[in-house]
């Protein structure tokens, strides 16, 4: 926009930085230009930017995907852990930290086999800086899917990032960490 193009600013100098980052990556950007007009940028990245790391976790016989980078850890159950609070919350205790229980089946209103937090296994993860602990039936396999995004092939769906086909053919929905949190209505401290 400015009126003088110089060896620092002017006409094309910031998408010259763009075009190399994005060619790093293996992509391309095309410009169509007409004048008076505007300008469409498209850039194209390679696939595998759209792989990611995931823990697969299964809730009555649903098998749903945690991103990897977002898992804490991973606990059985133990009574003494718990602690309920006003409201009907479930606390889990653990090194001195207290961090709210997440039930997949009261958030998405699906049937679960374990209907007691004692019984289940706790999956703790984080996002946006607040750490949760869901209850899953089983944890299964760590592999990296292909996300497919659910709000170009169908619409934007609170607590789910994407779905990936796993290798048996059935869908499975990856699930949006900060999204979760929101839904299940935990706030930071």
């Amino acid at each position: 926009t400015r009126s003088e193009v110089t060896q620092i600013s002017g006409r094309g100098v910031g998408m010259d930085v763009v075009r190399r980052n994005i060619q790093e990556l293996n992509g391309t950007v095309e410009v169509a230009s007409t004048p008076g007009v505007g300008s469409i940028f498209t850039i194209s990245l390679p696939l595998t930017l759209a792989i990611l790391d995931g823990q697969l976790i299964c809730v009555e016989k649903q098998v749903y995907i945690f991103p990897l980078a977002s898992i804490v850890e991973s606990i059985e159950l133990r009574d003494q852990t718990i602690h309920r609070v006003s409201g009907g919350c479930d606390i889990l205790r653990i090194r001195n930290e207290y961090i709210p229980i997440i039930r997949l089946r009261d958030v998405f209103n699906i049937n679960a086999e374990h209907e007691s937090v004692s019984n289940g296994i706790l999956v703790i993860v984080e996002g946006d800086n607040i750490k949760v602990a869901v209850i899953v039936d089983d944890l299964l396999a760590q592999q990296q899917v292909v996300i497919k995004s659910l709000q170009d092939n169908y619409q934007t769906v609170p607590g789910i990032s994407g779905a990936t086909i796993l290798g048996d053919g059935t869908v499975s929905l990856i699930l949006d960490i900060t999204g979760l949190i929101k839904l299940a209505g935990v706030v930071r401290n």
